[in-house]
């Protein structure tokens, strides 16, 4: 969904703003990545700072969206005041290493360059428009938690693909989230287009049956498995709904998913909108993080390492600097 209209309009629809004052009560603390005290709080840490960066859009219990500030690919700053939006997702492309392997996209090539006050380029803004974002996240926010083990990807489908196939070295277990309670660090996962995949048993059948193919699928990170036991889940996830969006899901007293929907059918229409719901997804996948896992070293965050950048091929008017002639531009 990019047209930002239509976002706004759903959320006028069917999610009240009166619901803004206590969107997160419960969910993201405000706590700082670096006094985390073990791996799973730390993951949550970072999640948050980036949902509290993008003001802290959000889906409610119901499924709807309630909270819409600022877009991805807008320039206008994010809540540090210094960073554009669409340069924050630059960062999790960078923050995440994974620019070199989306490398042969068009326009990917000149993100590498981009900086808080750079010309934003063309190219380089085709690429991040052109290119979903959602993995890109999830692995900015392992990595920058030096979650030890993990594998970033640009595909959600590699993360749970590698928690299958290589369960004693992957970070992560792959469980049915209608079966396991979640906790902090956990990666909730659906299929985005239903190809025949309901549940668990329907996502392992498709893994034995197509090695390395590709599947549609989003994974959002746990950052509160049962909000202070006010009975929901709290997730943070990104490119949702054009930002770094949490999302609340009911948990039973057990602290298992309750009435998590397993097959995406419905039945949404202009007609029938009691059944429209942000959350009513084909949740397939519970990636459990593996207990007693010791951080490694957090790299730094991207958006603090600001370098003077220089160009070999300049847009005039673009603030950035020509290289001198025995330079080469410096990597970020």
């Amino acid at each position: 969904m990019r047209e930002r209209g239509l976002v706004w309009l759903l959320a006028m629809i069917v999610g009240p703003l009166a619901w803004i004052g206590t969107a997160t009560a419960g969910g993201c603390d405000g706590a700082d990545p670096l006094q985390a005290r073990d791996l799973p709080s730390r993951i949550a840490a970072v999640a948050c700072r980036e949902s509290r960066l993008w003001y802290e859009p959000f889906i409610d219990i119901d499924g709807r969206l309630v909270s819409f500030t600022v877009a991805e690919m807008e320039t206008d700053r994010l809540s540090d005041g210094v960073t554009p939006a669409w340069k924050r997702v630059v960062d999790y492309w960078r923050g995440s290493g994974l620019l070199g392997a989306v490398a042969q996209r068009p326009g990917a090539s000149t993100c590498e360059y981009a900086t808080n006050d750079s010309y934003a380029s063309p190219n380089c803004r085709g690429f991040l428009i052109d290119t979903p974002w959602s993995a890109a996240f999830v692995s900015y926010v392992m990595v920058q938690s030096g979650v030890p083990g993990f594998r970033p990807s640009p595909s959600h489908v590699d993360f749970v693909r590698d928690a299958w196939r290589n369960p004693e070295s992957s970070p992560f277990t792959l469980v049915d989230p209608a079966a396991t309670p979640p906790a902090n660090g956990d990666l909730l996962c659906m299929v985005r287009t239903r190809a025949g995949l309901e549940g668990l048993s329907g996502l392992v059948a498709w893994l034995g049956s197509n090695p390395g193919a590709a599947l549609p699928m989003h994974c959002d990170v746990v950052v509160d498995a049962n909000g202070s036991g006010n009975g929901r889940a709290y997730l943070v996830g990104g490119n949702v709904l054009q930002g770094v969006t949490l999302r609340m899901l009911p948990v039973n007293r057990a602290g298992r998913f309750w009435n998590l929907p397993q097959a995406r059918n419905t039945g949404c229409r202009p007609g029938n909108p009691q059944a429209c719901s942000f959350n009513n997804q084909n949740w397939v996948a519970l990636l459990k993080l593996k207990p007693g896992l010791s951080m490694l070293a957090q790299p730094p965050t991207p958006a603090l390492q600001e370098t003077q950048e220089c160009c070999v091929y300049c847009v005039v008017g673009g603030g950035v600097p020509r290289c001198p002639a025995d330079a080469s531009p410096p990597s970020p």
